[in-house]
């Protein structure tokens, strides 16, 4: 089973992106925020994140350069409400997989990581 670890402050969307991948057979985990995110990863190293650009404290980007630090293998899909064209540009330096601008279609996203996924088999 595939692990997905979704990263985002928007509960409404934590929870709808849970339901699509728990339907489509992936272990999905939650996290409210980029520390959640990184002890979550500590625990127990996902397949794929998603992760949010925009959220307090730690954001996106910081939490993409210490996970490629640490587990420069696991994809990461970024997510954004925001057309932040330098943090975007950071964030591709950094070896993020895609990027998603909200309100995105919640299909793309899914058929998007299957595929990142279907690449990524060790």
């Amino acid at each position: 089973m595939k692990s997905l670890l979704i990263v985002d402050d928007q509960a409404g969307i934590r929870l709808l992106l849970h339901e699509v991948f728990t339907k489509e057979g992936f272990e999905a985990r939650l996290a409210a925020n980029g520390g959640e995110a990184l002890q979550s990863v500590t625990e127990k190293e996902p397949d794929c994140v998603l992760l949010d650009m925009k959220m307090p404290g730690i954001n996106g980007v910081e939490v993409l350069k210490r996970l490629k630090r640490e587990w420069p293998h696991i994809p990461v899909v970024m997510m954004t409400a925001y057309g932040e064209v330098e943090l975007m540009e950071e964030a591709t330096e950094y070896g993020v997989e895609l990027f998603f601008t909200k309100p995105f279609n919640i299909y793309e996203v899914r058929d998007a990581v299957i595929e990142i996924l279907s690449r990524n088999v060790n």
